[in-house]
């Protein structure tokens, strides 16, 4: 099954590459690896606002991981033209806006990973960090930046 096949199984519609707020690429690709900026999460075309342990519970910072990985997709597609020439999402650097108490970025950070897995099977499986840090661009709950090989 293609990558775009499970996209459509899962309902998924790629976005298009959104616009950087800093100077920054959203992408830049080096030999067979592309390296994707940090993604903040969205919901409803804004930044989606929160503190993980505060505001926010693990399952919604999860559901914004995994809006994050649809993003993320959604670059890494305008990056290379063919998802399909994914050999394998390599790395994830998953960053949680959260109190200090708070304990779950993992969790939190499987919202992204496990779509990935999803979408892309075995490719999909990558190294990951994921922490909390005091706070995200525009107050966002989660970011997340990804390494991925072409093949």
């Amino acid at each position: 099954m293609s990558v775009y096949d499970k996209l459509k199984e899962l309902n998924i519609t790629l976005p298009p590459v959104a616009t950087p707020a800093a100077a920054y690429m959203p992408f830049v690709q080096t030999g067979n690896l592309v390296f994707l900026s940090g993604h903040i999460a969205r919901k409803d075309g804004k930044a989606w606002v929160g503190q993980l342990g505060k505001t926010m519970t693990t399952d919604e910072g999860k559901l914004a991981a995994r809006a994050i990985a649809i993003d993320l997709m959604g670059t890494l597609h305008a990056a290379v033209g063919d998802l399909n020439k994914v050999r394998r999402i390599v790395k994830l650097v998953s960053l949680v806006n959260s109190t200090g108490e708070f304990t779950e970025h993992h969790l939190v950070t499987n919202g992204a990973s496990e779509l990935l897995a999803q979408v892309f099977g075995d490719k999909g499986s990558h190294a990951r960090a994921a922490f909390g840090v005091a706070q995200i661009p525009m107050g966002a709950c989660v970011e997340i930046e990804m390494v991925a090989e072409l093949g």
